[in-house]
């Protein structure tokens, strides 16, 4: 495949290495291509290009977490935005914890470690009691990274971490995933001429483009049937979140005691399949600049899409757990006591505080990430809400 066929003029070329290792994983594809058929649905491209051992963009070896574009990364999460984020979050998970009898913590795909190395020292200033804290992630890279981080940050409490390499049939405990759900593969769909079609992934003289199929599987179109299309425009396009869902089932069924917390991007379903959002919601991240065009780089580029609550919420429900609570990050973080975490710091000491309050303006401005993210919580064994959904749980909207 030709890579320039796919680079917008104001992105930056990858270096040599990182093309070489782009271009081993295309490779791969045209191969799983010719082997399908010449089609490959895009859930499958998507998975192969995040996942794929050693040569996709979360198995890989290539920067991903940071503040800007110069210094390798694509993108930026909260616990890198601000350590008041993990602060905060802290207080919900330990009294999860409490409230559940529990003593066990679990952090799904942990990236640089920063969010695990905050919620241990924001742990150990609570007095909460936990025995261990377990990550899920499957780049070796990022595990490196993680560790080291937590050593640093949390030396006293290191020895406590450990790293899974497979889910445990049966976990009591808390259980967080930050921005996990919206890197798992989707299907794309478009629905054109009054037919349904998924789309999928096609090469035309090396060069990966979509190419749309009519959808006949029952199950596929009883899935399709919950969009309105009366309203919706030709050559309207969106996804649906299968993986998502079949990973929320897992982990609700693993959770025997406890409470599991997912905090992204999304809507529920009746916003997600709105009618004016005609064109889906999948977005790639590259050097912290946001485009449309999944082919860029194989293995090199963040590729996501937002996350349907609602689904989420009857994947976990199914499973027989409780929704503990659905509101905006803003309400999450708001309830939990963020602006308290804000106060302990000296507002004469402008170096710490400025930098400080404007993080925290982002994870809470409806403009930036505070109504944009959600936080939806699952539990088990907890008799009462937590403080955190105390006020503006949106459960109803799903």
């Amino acid at each position: 495949m030709n890579p320039k066929a796919h680079q917008p003029d104001s992105l930056p070329a990858p270096g040599p290495s990182a093309l070489a290792q782009s271009e081993a994983l295309v490779a791969q594809l045209r191969a799983e291509l010719d082997s399908a058929g010449g089609w490959l649905p895009f859930d499958r491209y998507m998975e192969r290009a995040l996942y794929a051992p050693g040569l996709g963009y979360y198995s890989g070896g290539a920067r991903k977490f940071g503040l800007r574009g110069d210094d390798g990364s694509d993108f930026v999460t909260a616990p890198e935005l601000s350590p008041l984020f993990a602060t905060t979050l802290a207080r919900p998970l330990a009294e999860a914890l409490r409230a559940s009898g529990t003593r066990e913590v679990m952090e799904f795909g942990a990236g640089t470690g920063k969010l695990a190395a905050g919620l241990l020292s924001a742990f150990e200033a609570l007095g909460a009691e936990f025995d261990s804290y377990a990550i899920v992630d499957l780049s070796g890279e990022l595990r490196e990274r993680q560790r080291e981080t937590i050593e640093a940050a949390a030396p006293s409490l290191a020895a406590r971490v450990r790293w899974l390499d497979a889910l445990p049939e049966r976990f009591e405990g808390v259980m967080i995933g930050n921005e996990v759900l919206d890197a798992m593969p989707v299907r794309l769909f478009s629905f054109n001429t009054g037919v349904w079609h998924e789309r999928g992934v096609v090469s035309h003289n090396g060069v990966f483009a979509f190419e749309d199929r009519v959808v006949s599987a029952a199950d596929d179109l009883a899935l399709l049937s919950e969009i309105d299309t009366e309203t919706a425009n030709d050559a309207y396009v969106t996804e649906t979140h299968e993986a998502a869902r079949a990973f929320t089932r897992t982990i609700c069924t693993m959770l025997a005691r406890g409470a599991a917390f997912f905090i992204d991007y999304g809507f529920p379903r009746h916003e997600y399949y709105h009618a004016q959002r005609a064109q889906g919601t999948l977005m790639c991240h590259y050097r912290h600049r946001a485009h449309g065009d999944p082919f860029l780089y194989p293995g090199l580029q963040d590729i996501t899409a937002h996350v349907e609550f609602t689904g989420i919420a009857e994947a976990g429900c199914e499973t027989g757990a409780d929704l503990l609570g659905f509101t905006s990050q803003a309400r999450f973080l708001l309830n939990a006591g963020i602006t308290e975490a804000l106060s302990e710091i000296d507002p004469s000491d402008t170096k710490r505080f400025l930098p400080a309050a404007n993080a925290v303006q982002k994870l809470l401005s409806e403009a930036e990430m505070g109504e944009l993210f959600k936080v939806i919580a699952f539990s088990r064994g907890l008799d009462d809400t937590l403080q955190a959904f105390s006020s503006g749980d949106r459960s109803h909207t799903l």
